[in-house]
């Protein structure tokens, strides 16, 4: 028997028009009003329109935006923790009319249509404190929200063409095709990992703690947008493959790709990711310390705390929670604090800071925290940056 578990809501979505509907939604959208997306909004339009964001068939309308916003749950009281929104230029938004239809562009290029449902304005301090608990314009996730305006429009999308990606090809899986994937592999229980850094030591500890006990690991990496300082997408890939490559089992280890943009909201986000996981077909979903967070808006292990406050069978994928991981030289080998006995002198522990240091030096890190593989990787992108 292989993995079944259902989408979030119970239905895989899928809003992307095929054959003769296609090339029709395409010559029509060239007659409509064109509503031009950032590049954050292109992500989740395609994620809406695979189905990665099960049940939702479009940007949120004034009904769902408020309870997730509130309550972290739909309007029909499903849990959905983050909000996805469309927001329109201010001089645009008062010439929307519910039941028009418009085009959405990305970099210029016609890719879907919605049907208008609402447009609405927002209050963006109120959604940057109860989604981000911070309305400080420092924090990344927040500084996105006040950069767009007050107004929202929402409905129902369909997809007549794929934003172009030049990168990752034979890594852009869509969550049928993951399932279809797992099915192939005979894999009935799935844990997911997301990751947007290189992974080190201790994050592959406890991807392999976890693989102890379910059938397969899906490394996940999100490649949308991010920080301008974080490790850019291509980098990190080519750190993915070089490490599965050698010290993963291959019939139990699989690498794709999430076209998510970052919000880092932390304990939301992780929510959220978990809730996307599932449905790509995820039995179970890694949560370690500061999912999703930045700088010091969110305690270490605030991004577990969140999952108590929903029901076990309201999300429907298991969580598996990790503490901090590293390598102690007295028990010779990965642990955490949960399993070491012995003082933080015994413990191989570099902050960021240092590590990027060294990286920029030419000097490996020691190789109980990363792999030399990747260590290699890291250094010549660290020493060819300007």
């Amino acid at each position: 028997m292989t993995t079944n578990i259902a989408p979030h809501g119970g239905t895989l979505i899928n809003r992307i028009a095929r054959g003769h509907e296609r090339e029709s939604l395409a010559e029509k959208a060239r007659t409509l009003v064109h509503v031009p997306l950032a590049s954050r909004e292109v992500s989740d339009l395609e994620m809406i329109a695979t189905g990665a964001m099960s049940p939702l068939t479009g940007f949120m309308t004034q009904d769902d935006y408020l309870p997730v916003v509130d309550t972290m749950r739909l309007k029909n009281g499903l849990p959905w923790s983050l909000p996805v929104t469309l927001s329109v230029a201010d001089d645009l938004a008062p010439t929307l009319r519910p039941g028009q239809r418009i085009t959405l562009t990305g970099a210029g290029l016609p890719l879907a249509v919605m049907d208008v449902v609402d447009v609405y304005r927002r209050d963006k301090r109120k959604e940057a404190l109860e989604v981000y608990r911070t309305d400080s314009e420092a924090h990344p996730g927040v500084a996105k929200v006040y950069e767009q305006t007050d107004w929202l429009v929402g409905g129902p999308i369909t997809l007549f063409a794929r934003p172009p990606h030049e990168t990752f090809l034979n890594y852009r899986l869509d969550p049928e095709e993951t399932r279809a994937m797992f099915r192939e592999k005979g894999w009935k229980r799935v844990v997911g990992f997301q990751t947007r850094n290189p992974i080190h030591r201790a994050h592959e500890y406890i991807q392999k703690c976890a693989l102890e006990t379910v059938d397969g690991l899906l490394v996940h990496p999100l490649v949308g947008d991010t920080k301008s300082d974080d490790i850019p997408s291509t980098v990190r890939m080519e750190c993915y493959e070089a490490l599965l490559s050698r010290y993963y089992p291959k019939d139990r280890t699989a690498l794709t790709v999430f076209p998510a943009a970052m919000r880092y909201a932390g304990p939301r986000e992780a929510i959220f990711h978990a809730i996307v996981r599932k449905n790509y077909g995820c039995t179970h979903f890694i949560v370690g310390r500061d999912h999703a967070g930045v700088g010091d808006y969110y305690g270490t292990f605030d991004a577990q705390y969140i999952f108590d406050e929903f029901e076990p069978d309201e999300l429907g994928i298991t969580p598996m929670f990790f503490d901090h991981s590293f390598y102690c030289k007295a028990c010779e080998g990965m642990a955490s604090y949960k399993t070491c006995p012995h003082d933080a002198e015994h413990h191989t522990i570099l902050s960021g800071t240092k590590v990027r240091a060294m990286l920029r030096d030419g000097i490996e890190p020691p190789h109980e925290f990363t792999r030399p593989e990747v260590a290699q990787i890291l250094i010549h992108h660290m020493i060819k940056k300007p």
